[in-house]
């Protein structure tokens, strides 16, 4: 009896038409999974592990009779960046259509299923519709999840069967993590059965503090006791090649390297102080020399030069740029060139760096030490992004410290050894925005809302003088005058212990959501419609019609 047993003969025959035998991500994952365990799997890029946590739940659901319109939502998947949900949600097609023209070709019982996605980007309209006709599949960001459950959205939250939390170290060891460890405490207060939770990454340590944060717990006799989580730590048998390479002779005399063809053809020997003219024909020729290649910078503006750089030197657009300034559009066309094959090369920062499967990729470039061991992992994992295939990437330091750093980065990365994640305790200014949310929502005791704060592993210790001194502060009971520019946002009744919102306290809390901070850009748009992407405060005000700014490796006027 194998693992693949547990499906279907529709789910099981796709899946054996489709690949040669399942990952050891999955075996183990689907054991699991298939006894209702709340799971985390951790295996390396390419392991198959989204596939691991979703097809369990699409067999359960081709399997089920249609429920009642306002009862279909039954599987959340929560992505920490809006570029790799657009890119479950295409991937998702794969064995949804595969496995119904299996169970049609083969005259099987099959449920059709539907999807929606629900970001900060999803029109009004669209929002709208899928509250009148919920989706089997949810997929969404711990942000969008938090407004749905402050608003009336929430309604079609309550069939949720199994949440699959994707890329969960990315926001752990954050104030964003705690945030989403309140929100999903906030959903099993309002599902008619406990959701089954799904955790998926492929750089976490140490694993037991990471499934405490995703299985969350509760309090017997004043003692947390964390909800059972099934650990599936799947051997990696991803092969690296990593290599730390420098464009110069020497990095403190970057100027005593010769330089080929038209690199820097106005610069004197003398004149070059910088590792920049050396480096750009290695990276074209590197981009030419494979089929698909992405480059990660660790800034905005480095990504806007290096690609028009290494474009000015090929006289042709062979690369672009994708950072969180460009606009949601641009980065989608930007991502399908890249798969399709139009375009050779991206530069991007953190936008790609988790989850994004394009498969034609064959080379990473880090341009400069990536942030973390962790980081480089991902970004190194973005090349052979397919089970079996090796990741092959190229480090290039921008200086001699840089040097060091990447040698030491790589090193560990070759060696698997990842940074231990650290998660933050009790955030209060998290707390304060999440009970202005829940009281919003519906009015509660300060008993209730301890249990619900407390099952939460961010803030299982946390105190009751703290609870209480938050309790005051959104209350309006401040500790002096100092204080009295601030209006209270819920009242608390002392006497029987209730707590209620005042009447702009829901419009506070989705107007406020999360804890990624507002960095006061202005959208930039085109005479004729469309948004190109944004610019920072301090540009827009240093700007005048008539000037020429580079955004998205393209040149634009205003």
């Amino acid at each position: 009896m194998t693992v693949l047993s547990q499906f279907s003969p529709a789910t099981r025959g796709w899946f054996d038409q489709s690949f040669p035998a399942p990952t050891p991500a999955q075996t183990r994952g689907w054991a699991a999974i298939g006894r209702g365990e709340n799971t985390l799997i951790h295996a390396p890029t390419g392991s198959g592990k989204t596939l691991a946590a979703f097809l369990s739940a699409i067999d359960g659901l081709i399997n089920s009779p249609v429920p009642d319109r306002n009862r279909r939502c039954r599987v959340l998947y929560i992505s920490p960046m809006k570029a790799l949900a657009y890119d479950i949600e295409k991937n998702l097609d794969i064995p949804l259509s595969g496995i119904e023209r299996f169970a049609h070709h083969h005259d099987l019982a099959f449920t059709p299923i539907t999807t929606a996605m629900r970001t900060g980007d999803t029109p009004a309209r669209e929002r709208q519709a899928m509250l009148r006709n919920p989706p089997d599949i949810l997929i969404t960001t711990p942000e969008s999840l938090y407004l749905m459950l402050t608003s009336k959205a929430r309604e079609i939250l309550t069939t949720v069967q199994t949440v699959i939390v994707d890329e969960v170290h990315a926001i752990a060891s954050s104030k964003r993590g705690s945030h989403l460890a309140l929100t999903l405490e906030r959903l099993e207060n309002i599902t008619d059965v406990s959701p089954q939770r799904i955790g998926l990454s492929a750089t976490q340590r140490p694993l037991q503090s990471i499934a405490e944060f995703l299985g969350g717990g509760t309090d017997h006799s004043g003692t947390w006791i964390p909800r059972p989580v099934t650990i599936v730590d799947a051997p990696s048998d991803k092969v690296l090649d990593i290599s730390v390479q420098v464009p110069v002779i020497d990095l403190a005399r970057p100027e005593t390297t010769p330089l080929a063809g038209d690199a820097a053809p106005d610069l004197l020997p003398g004149q070059r102080r910088s590792v920049w003219p050396a480096l750009y024909p290695r990276l074209l020729n590197l981009i030419r020399s494979h089929t698909t290649t992405l480059l990660f910078v660790n800034s905005r503006g480095l990504a806007e030069r290096l690609s028009a750089e290494i474009n000015r030197l090929a006289d042709e657009e062979i690369t672009r740029a994708h950072h969180g300034s460009v606009s949601r559009e641009q980065r989608v066309i930007i991502e399908q060139q890249l798969k399709s094959g139009s375009l050779r090369a991206v530069v991007a920062t953190s936008t790609l760096e988790l989850g994004i499967d394009i498969a034609a990729i064959d080379l990473v470039v880090l341009v400069g030490s990536p942030p973390s061991v962790a980081s480089g992992l991902q970004r190194v994992g973005r090349a052979g992004h397919q089970v079996g295939a090796p990741s092959v990437a190229r480090v290039f330091p921008k200086h001699r410290g840089d040097l060091l750093e990447s040698a030491v980065v790589t090193h560990r990365m070759l060696a698997g050894a990842i940074e231990t994640t650290t998660i933050p305790q009790h955030p209060l200014d998290v707390l304060a925005q999440q009970i202005v949310a829940m009281v919003a929502s519906e009015t509660l005791t300060v008993e209730d809302l301890a249990t619900t704060i407390r099952r939460a592993g961010p803030y299982r210790d946390l105190p009751e003088s703290l609870l209480h001194a938050t309790l005051d502060m959104v209350s309006g009971r401040f500790p002096s005058d100092d204080f009295a520019g601030f209006r209270p946002r819920i009242i608390w009744d002392r006497a029987t212990g209730l707590l209620t919102a005042r009447g702009n306290a829901q419009l506070l809390a989705v107007t406020n959501a999360g804890t990624i901070p507002d960095r006061g850009l202005f959208p930039v748009m085109l005479i004729g419609g469309g948004k190109v992407g944004e610019l920072d405060e301090e540009m827009v005000f240093e700007s005048r019609p008539g000037d020429v700014f580079v955004l998205g490796a393209s040149s634009w006027k205003i």
